[in-house]
């Protein structure tokens, strides 16, 4: 199979007026149709810049420096402004993090979901109407009429976030990218936000990105796993393969902060596993080590670790990890 979005060795920049610092250094990630990849890490790892990145909307001062971004074939960045927004919205997606901010205070749900039908689908106004009714029963709001008209500030905030969901797959894309799709939700609209996506997208075949700092919700949601520590991916695999037998140092880590629920175990008991920690925070930009950039937080860091940048090596078949603490005649070229 094929991937339908493909990011090769991308790196980001951002400069300072003094000089450009690094903010993402060779990331490389594939998406494949009717698959979800996710996209794990501390904050500050490079997630959402990546996202902006394929989406050509970068923030000011940042810039692409090298790689590439191939999706369906084409590459997006060698594509012209006007091509990018023909693509954004219509075959490229995204569900931001918040959607009270994300969503215009100032227009009714009608307009901003018609807004990218008519757009993109050259559609009249009566058959947009219909679609986004249409998109709204697909994400599961009740009284999808009464809602049409309302404005972002007169919904909870799972509804906003179903709105997102609607205005995302308005157009059927072949990638959408969910950026914190369930954060400040609670655990049973997080719950109905993965299964909503999972059955849409078992019927349209598109490609999810899901970029979260849940583990659960990765084991729930995703097929392939992506790791980021600062600007760089660490590890990556199938989902199998990350939660089942983490390879790299900094994945193991996020595994022991994440609370495991122990039935029957009592609160003193000795056996019962403790929530782990990873020592130090993500170096800042223009910070970040010559070497291994987790080596200053590593508890097996030696000498090289401190002096070389670690290999990327196979340890299975689709499992990679850049780090020297993995057979060494393993390493990519």
């Amino acid at each position: 199979m094929q991937p339908i979005l493909e990011i090769k060795n991308l790196q980001v920049g951002v400069d300072t007026g003094k000089s450009v610092q690094s903010v993402l250094d060779g990331v490389s990630l594939q998406l494949f149709p009717g698959k979800t990849l996710g996209v794990v890490g501390e904050s500050g790892c490079g997630k959402s810049m990546t996202a902006l990145a394929t989406m050509g909307l970068l923030p000011d001062r940042f810039s692409v420096t090298g790689g590439s971004i191939i999706l369906a074939g084409e590459d997006l960045l060698a594509a012209k402004p006007s091509r990018l927004r023909q693509l954004r919205g219509n075959a490229l997606s995204m569900i931001f993090q918040e959607p009270m901010t994300a969503l215009n205070p100032v227009l009714t749900v009608e307009r901003q979901i018609t807004e990218v039908i008519e757009l993109h689908q050259k559609k009249s106004s009566a058959e947009a109407r219909e679609i986004a009714l249409e998109m709204l029963r697909a994400v599961q709001i009740p009284g999808p009429e009464e809602r049409l008209i309302a404005y972002p500030h007169e919904l909870s905030g799972g509804m906003r976030q179903r709105v997102m969901i609607a205005i995302a797959l308005a157009c059927r894309p072949k990638v959408i990218i969910a950026d914190e799709p369930t954060t400040a939700l609670d655990v049973t609209v997080q719950a109905q936000i993965f299964r909503l996506l999972r059955d849409l997208q078992m019927q349209t075949e598109t490609a999810i990105m899901l970029i979260t700092h849940d583990l659960g919700a990765v084991a729930e949601m995703a097929d392939d796993v992506a790791v980021l520590y600062a600007g760089k991916c660490v590890e990556s695999g199938t989902v199998e393969a990350i939660l089942g037998a983490p390879a790299h140092p900094y994945t193991r880590g996020l595994m022991s902060c994440t609370p495991r629920l122990r039935l029957g175990a009592a609160a003193n008991d000795p056996q019962a596993e403790g929530l782990g920690e990873i020592p130090g925070m993500v170096p800042p930009l223009g910070r970040f080590p010559k070497a291994c950039r987790f080596a200053p937080r590593c508890a097996l860091a030696d000498a090289r670790c401190h002096a070389e940048q670690p290999p990327l090596v196979d340890t299975a078949p689709g499992h990679s990890a850049l780090c020297w603490k993995t057979s060494p005649e393993k390493a990519v070229a």
